[in-house]
């Protein structure tokens, strides 16, 4: 009978061909993941105002001002709700920073303002948000925080 030499395993030279192969396919899926997850987290930020809008409306109604903190929207420490906390956001957001983006609220005459600004420019976000009373959204690309003259989202240019 004939005596082949039986072949066990892969070569080198056809194990070195699938890491390359591997390390093409990271270097081109790493890149869009990050822009990605920056893009989810630019999202849950500009959700995360939308829900700060709808309690300061409920603090409003149940306190007769707007809430002038974060603080003043998240859970007691201990004891019932009240005006000093009124349980109706989560500790994280009521913490000032949620999912990459640090939000802050400020009181001003006859209503409040919203930012949030990217803890990491660059890496948690590329744009920042401010939004007032109004409900309107403004963005800023870049690392200066979005201000009242900042472009509504959606809108090409500012007004």
């Amino acid at each position: 009978m004939f005596n082949f030499k039986q072949r066990r395993g892969f070569s080198l030279i056809e194990l070195l061909i699938v890491i390359a192969i591997i390390l093409i396919i990271i270097t081109i899926a790493v890149p869009k993941y990050n822009r990605t997850q920056m893009y989810m987290r630019e999202t849950a930020a500009i959700k995360a105002i939308q829900t700060i809008h709808t309690v300061q409306v409920q603090y409003q109604s149940q306190f007769g001002r707007f809430a002038t903190s974060l603080t003043e929207l998240g859970p007691p420490a201990s004891g019932a709700p009240g005006p000093a906390s009124a349980d109706l956001i989560m500790n994280d957001l009521a913490g000032g920073i949620k999912q990459g983006y640090k939000f802050s609220v400020t009181p001003i005459p006859g209503g409040y303002t919203v930012n949030a600004t990217p803890e990491v420019y660059g890496t948690s976000g590329s744009r920042s948000f401010y939004s007032d009373q109004t409900m309107v959204v403004r963005e800023n690309y870049g690392p200066e925080p979005a201000t009242a003259s900042s472009k509504e989202m959606g809108v090409g240019v500012a007004k």
